[in-house]
C-alpha cells in the first residue's frame, strides 16, 4: 500500500529516553507521523493511518561517533546536524582530523559492502551522502582547506578521490582549489603592486588637497557622518566569520591544544572600529579647553543627533559606541555642558541609552534587534511628542521614497553570549565524551549572526575619503589624559561622597545609566580602554561601553537550568577578569572564568594568569574588584567568593596587576590630586 505523509495536529515529536552505546550518548525521540492512503485522498475521505517513528539525536560522543552521525544509517543527510557540526567542530578538532575520519568511514563502508551484501544498499547510500557532506564543507568553509603551503587536506582529498571515487568531481575540485589558493598566496606575497601613473590625476589630486580646507567636526552634516559610520560597520560586519566568535576560539583556549591560537582578525577589526568611534566622541568633546560650556554642548548635541541618525539606519554598533563615549566618566561628569543641552536632546539621549540598558539581560536591545533585523526600516517611537511627530514624518518619507535600511548589530552581545556558553557549559561529559549539546546552543547564536549578515547587505552607501581623513586625524587620549582634561574643564570642587548626594538634583544632567567606562568586556576583547576614576564619578565603571556586556537567554546547562548574567549558584559564579601588564598599558583584554566558593585569592590569580598565558609567582600580583566608586583590593588568603562585593547585582569584574604596578597607580592618583588642588588655588 502506498502512503503520502501529511502534516497534522496529531504529528508530535516527544522525548522518550536516553540511550548509551560505546563512545556515544543519544537522545531518543518518538515521532507520530500521520498518513492518508492514496485512494482516500482521491475520494476526499477522512480516514487516516499513522505510525510512530524512532529518532536518535546524538547528545555526546567521541569525535569518530560525531563524524559518523553526519549520515544516518539509511544514508540520509541530517542538514541541521551537518550545519551545527561544520560551524562548531573547530572547538574540539582540526580540519585534518575530521577529513581523515570521513575518509576512514568511507573506506570502511566500501569494505563492508563487499563483505555483507545485505547491507550494500544502505552502505552505498551512506557513501553518496558522505561525498555530499565533503562538498558542502568545501563550499561553505573553504578557509578550512587553506593550510598554506602544503594544503594537506586538499592533497589528501585529491588522492583519496582519485583512488576510491574516480567518477566523482571531488578530485578535480580539490586540484582547482589548490591552484586557486596557490595563486592567491603568490598575489599576496607580491603585495599587489601596480605601476600605473597618471600625471593629470596626480595634478588634480594636488590641487584638491591644496584648496580643500580640512574638515571640522561641526561642519560635517550629521546624516553624512552617520552614513559613513554605517558604511564602515556594515563592511566589517559582513566580513566577520561567525565561527571565529565562538567562546573557545575567541578566548584562545586552543593554545593548550597546540592549534596556534591566532585571534580572528575579522572580529578584531569590528572591535577596533567600535573603539575608534567611542574614543573620538570623547576626544572631540574634551580637546578644546577654552570654549564655553554652551559651545561644548553643541558638540555633544551633534553626537546625540548623529546617534539618532544611526538609530534610523539601524546601525546598533556605532550607536552603542557613541552612547558609550558620551557615558564615559570624563564626559559624563561635565555637568555644566550637559545642563546647556535642550530638553529634546536630553530626551533623545535618554531613549537611545535605554536601548542598551542591562535590565533583564538587555532584553530591550535584543527584542528590538530581532524585531527590526529584516524590517525595511526602523520602527521609531518616542515618549516626547515632538520627537514622535518627527519620527512619523520620517517614516512617511521612507515609505513614499521606497527607502529600505539594512541592519548592523552590536556584535558584543553575541560575543558575550558565546563566551558565557563556553564558560558555563562543559566541553566534555563526565565520561569524557564531547558535549555536542553545547555546540547546538552555540550554533543558535551563530545562526543569528548569519541572518544579520544577510541584512547588512542591503546598505548601498559609498565611501567618503574626505570624512575618513578627518576621522583618522582626530587625536585620541588615554584614560589619564581624558580625566585630567575633564577636570581642567570642570575642576573638582567636592569629594565623591558629597557629589553622589547631590547627583539627584542636577536638573538636566544626563540620566544615570548602567555605565561610564570605556572598555570591551567579558570575551577576551582587545580594546583601548578608558577607565573610570574613583575621584568623582557618580556612575558605575563596571559596565558602560562593553563590547560584550550582556548575556544570553539562550544559555542553559541542561534542559531545566537557564543561565543568566551573572551566572551564579550557591557555590559558583561567572566573573569577568582582566590582566593589566603595566600602568601605561592602554589595551585590556576581558575574559570570563568560573569562581567557586572554595577559591581563595591566590587561586583566582592563578586562573587569571593561566587564562592570559602569563607566568610568575602569585605573590607578585594583587587582585582587585572594580566597583562603581573605585576598586576594592581583595586581601591575600581570603575566600574571594564571599569577600567580593555583589550588592549591586551586576556581574562581578576583577583586575589582576603586579603589586608594583598597583603602588605606582596609587602614587599617580595622589600626584593628580595635589596637582588639581594647586591648580584650583
Amino acid at each position: 500500500m502506498a502512503f503520502s505523509s501529511s502534516e497534522g495536529q496529531d504529528d508530535v515529536t516527544r522525548f522518550w529516553r536516553e540511550e548509551k552505546e560505546d563512545g556515544a550518548i543519544y537522545n531518543v525521540y518518538l515521532k507520530k507521523v500521520t498518513y492518508h492512503t492514496i485512494s482516500d485522498l482521491d475520494q476526499c475521505k477522512g480516514h487516516l493511518m499513522w505510525e510512530t517513528q524512532k529518532i536518535r539525536v546524538i547528545k555526546a560522543g567521541t569525535l569518530e561517533k560525531l563524524v559518523e552521525s553526519l549520515v544516518t544509517f539509511k544514508g540520509e543527510l541530517d542538514s541541521t546536524y551537518v550545519n551545527v557540526f561544520l560551524a562548531t567542530y573547530r572547538t574540539f578538532a582540526t580540519p585534518k582530523q575530521v577529513l581523515e575520519l570521513l575518509v576512514k568511514r568511507y573506506k570502511w563502508l566500501q569494505k563492508d559492502s563487499r563483505e555483507n551484501k545485505d547491507r550494500k544498499e544502505n552502505n552505498e547510500n551512506q557513501q553518496k551522502t558522505f561525498k555530499s557532506v565533503i562538498s558542502v564543507w568545501m563550499d561553505t568553509y573553504p578557509d578550512d582547506f587553506r593550510d598554506h603551503p602544503d594544503y594537506t587536506c586538499l592533497t589528501t582529498l585529491e588522492s583519496f578521490s582519485r583512488q576510491f571515487i574516480p567518477e566523482s568531481d571531488l578530485e578535480l575540485r580539490a586540484r582547482h582549489k589548490i591552484e586557486k589558493f596557490q595563486s592567491e598566496a603568490v598575489s599576496k606575497s607580491d603585495g599587489g603592486i601596480k605601476f600605473q601613473f597618471s600625471i593629470v590625476e596626480e595634478v588634480d589630486h594636488m590641487i584638491d588637497a591644496e584648496y580643500q580646507k580640512p574638515l571640522e567636526f561641526l561642519d560635517i552634516p550629521n546624516q553624512r557622518l552617520a552614513e559613513q559610520l554605517t558604511y564602515k560597520d556594515a563592511e566589517l560586519f559582513k566580513r566577520v566569520i561567525p565561527h571565529h566568535c565562538l567562546g573557545a576560539v575567541w578566548a584562545r583556549r586552543d593554545r593548550k591544544l597546540g592549534k596556534g591560537g591566532t585571534i580572528a582578525p575579522s572580529v578584531l577589526a569590528t572591535i577596533d572600529q567600535f573603539n575608534r568611534v567611542s574614543l573620538r566622541v570623547i576626544a572631540t568633546i574634551l580637546r578644546t579647553r577654552d570654549i564655553k560650556s554652551s559651545q561644548r554642548a553643541k558638540i555633544l548635541q551633534k553626537w546625540i543627533e548623529i546617534a539618532q541618525d544611526l538609530r534610523q539606519q539601524k546601525n546598533f554598533s556605532s550607536l552603542k559606541a557613541i552612547i558609550s563615549g558620551l557615558q564615559s566618566h570624563s564626559v559624563y561628569r561635565l555637568r555644566r555642558t550637559w545642563s546647556s543641552l535642550t530638553k529634546e536632546s536630553i530626551d533623545t539621549f535618554q531613549e537611545l541609552a535605554d536601548i542598551f540598558s542591562n535590565d533583564n539581560n538587555q532584553i530591550l536591545s535584543r527584542e528590538l534587534l530581532m524585531k527590526e533585523a529584516t524590517a525595511k526600516f526602523a520602527d521609531l517611537d518616542s515618549n516626547n511628542k515632538m520627537l514622535r511627530r518627527r519620527n512619523l514624518q520620517k517614516r512617511r518619507s521612507w515609505i513614499e521614497n521606497g527607502i529600505v535600511q539594512g541592519t548592523v548589530p552590536y556584535l558584543g552581545t553575541f560575543l558575550t553570549d558565546l563566551t558565557m556558553i563556553d564558560t558555563a557549559v562543559p566541553d566534555r561529559t563526565e565520561c569524557g565524551l564531547i558535549n555536542f549539546e553545547k555546540r547546538r546552543k552555540e550554533f543558535e547564536v551563530l545562526a543569528q549572526i548569519k541572518l544579520l549578515q544577510s541584512a547588512a547587505q542591503i546598505y548601498h552607501f559609498q565611501e567618503n575619503k574626505r570624512i575618513w581623513s578627518w576621522f583618522d586625524s582626530v587625536r585620541v587620549y588615554d584614560e589619564n589624559e581624558c580625566h585630567d582634561m575633564s577636570c581642567i574643564i570642570e575642576p573638582i570642587k567636592e569629594g565623591p561622597s558629597r557629589l553622589k548626594k547631590k547627583s539627584a538634583s542636577l536638573g538636566t544632567r544626563p540620566p544615570r545609566y548602567e555605565g561610564s567606562k570605556l572598555s570591551l568586556l567579558s570575551c577576551g576583547l582587545d580594546s583601548s580602554s578608558i577607565c573610570s576614576s574613583n575621584l568623582d564619578s557618580p556612575a558605575s565603571p563596571s559596565q558602560g561601553m562593553s563590547h560584550s556586556s550582556s548575556t544570553s537567554s539562550l544559555l542553559s546547562c541542561d534542559s531545566d537550568t537557564t543561565v543568566s548574567s551573572p551566572f551564579r549558584s550557591s557555590d559558583t559564579c561567572v566573573i569577568r577578569v582582566r590582566f593589566e601588564s603595566s600602568p601605561e598599558s592602554d589595551t585590556h583584554v576581558y575574559k570570563s572564568i568560573m569562581l567557586k566558593n572554595a577559591d581563595h585569592t591566590h587561586t583566582v590569580i592563578d586562573k587569571v594568569l593561566d587564562k592570559y598565558s602569563k607566568k610568575g609567582p602569585t605573590s607578585n600580583f594583587c587582585l582587585l574588584q572594580v566597583l562603581s566608586d573605585g576598586e576594592l583590593l581583595i586581601p591575600e588568603k581570603v575566600n574571594v567568593f564571599y569577600a567580593m562585593n555583589n550588592s549591586d547585582g551586576s556581574e562581578p569584574v576583577f583586575v589582576v596587576r603586579t603589586k608594583q604596578d598597583q603602588e605606582a597607580r596609587i602614587q599617580h592618583r595622589k600626584r593628580g590630586r595635589r596637582k588639581l588642588k594647586n591648580w584650583s588655588l
